[in-house]
């Protein structure tokens, strides 16, 4: 089950976002291309996806020790306007590296992994890498490999648990290592 997260009461201002976003630029760029590969680049990124991640780092539904503080003062308007600003940008082309196991992330991203029930990636991610705004599904392409490599970890350990109906975390746990790094590689090129 998917939920959109958008507040009622504020019509998102793009305009607004920028203007909030001074801080956030520090990591994540001014262009919203992450500064350091450990953090996502948000250009792109549909804004309810965006939002519902922001809402979770301020109510405490998903911990990470810089942004949990970041937003726990954001309020909902703030959180509308970022969103829209960061989704108003343009998506950053991705870049795999051609020595990894693209192959076999490439298989796993549009086939899954047929002994271990894990789907393809792209059923829900669209074949680009895209998302499905709808589903609030985000976009994956575009970021850094080392990046989504985390995530998936993350989502694999339990450390990571805003997935809703745990759908991450049960795909991830039956991942090796391997696998993940193949798959994050791959999705890193994709745009």
């Amino acid at each position: 089950m998917a939920v959109a997260i958008a507040p009622a009461s504020h019509a998102a201002d793009a305009d607004a976002g920028k203007a909030k976003s001074a801080t956030c630029a520090a990591c994540h760029g001014a262009d919203g291309k992450a500064i350091i590969p450990a953090y996502p680049n948000l250009a792109g990124q549909h804004a309810g996806y965006t939002a519902k991640q922001l809402m979770n780092f301020r109510d405490g539904d998903r911990v990470n020790p810089v942004m949990s503080p970041m937003a726990a003062g954001l309020s909902d308007e703030d959180i509308a306007d970022l969103a829209a600003y960061y989704e108003s940008l343009p998506a950053i082309p991705g870049v795999a590296d051609e020595s990894a196991e693209l192959q076999k992330g490439a298989d796993i991203f549009q086939g899954g992994i047929a002994g271990t029930g894990i789907p393809a990636c792209s059923g829900c991610h669209a074949p680009n890498g895209s998302g499905n705004p709808a589903a609030n599904f985000p976009a994956l392409s575009g970021q850094d490999a080392g990046y989504l490599e985390a995530q998936l970890k993350a989502f694999r350990a339990g450390e990571r648990q805003n997935d809703p109906g745990s759908m991450m975390r049960s795909l991830a746990k039956r991942m090796t290592d391997d696998e993940i790094a193949a798959l994050a590689n791959y999705i890193a090129g994709l745009h």
